[in-house]
């Protein structure tokens, strides 16, 4: 863990192949690469910061600073963000944050609807903001942390999912809509079909607790 956290590393392959389980394995990413690692600009230019910002916002944008530093765990890039800072745009948010992104992002109408999603245990749609409601209401916070798969509606997280089995079980994290739970168990049954490989998976929406 020292060296991890200490010395520029790669985790390498078999680590994260579909259905195979293997214990982590890494190398120094200087190995990787051929090459060694360059030392930072002495002018203080951060080149791979300022990437690293623009990369981000391209996933996630947009978003505020704090969301960014929440994502990557880093505190030293206000320089970077700063540095690339006039080829951003900025946006104000219901609370007036300051939000960023990039000027050719795609912004659809806040009336777009959203398709709905199953997202795996820890999945960064989730995680990579500091203000999580966004996207997770506050009373449901803590689920995350115990690795709960979410479902989206609507681009918000409307429940959880589990998979044994060959069928996909849902649990809701409030009222579905007669539309939105048709939605939900079209998409748990597509999924349930790719697990187990055939056409014979199945889905089951819970009912929700009153």
């Amino acid at each position: 863990m020292a060296v991890v956290a200490l010395v520029p590393t790669v985790q390498l392959p078999p680590r994260g192949l579909w259905r195979t389980k293997a214990g982590s394995r890494t190398a120094s990413l200087a190995s990787w690469l051929g090459r060694e690692i360059e030392p930072p600009a002495a002018d203080g230019a951060d080149p791979v910061g300022e990437t690293l910002v623009m990369r981000y916002l391209a996933a996630f944008g947009p978003a505020a600073a704090a969301d960014l530093r929440a994502w990557c765990g880093l505190a030293g890039l206000p320089d970077a963000v700063a540095a690339i800072r006039e080829r951003l745009v900025t946006f104000r948010d219901e609370r007036g944050r300051q939000l960023l992104d990039l000027p050719n992002a795609l912004r659809p109408d806040p009336d777009t609807p959203a398709p709905v999603r199953f997202l795996p245990a820890f999945d960064n749609a989730v995680l990579g903001y500091h203000d999580r409601s966004r996207i997770i209401n506050d009373a449901h916070r803590g689920l995350w942390v115990t690795g709960a798969r979410f479902v989206l509606v609507d681009g918000r997280v409307a429940g959880t999912w589990t998979a044994g089995e060959g069928t996909v079980a849902v649990t809701p994290l409030r009222l579905f809509t007669e539309a939105e739970h048709v939605a939900v168990a079209e998409q748990g049954r597509e999924l349930a079909a790719f697990i187990s490989g055939d056409d014979n998976g199945r889905v089951v929406v819970a009912a929700v607790p009153r």
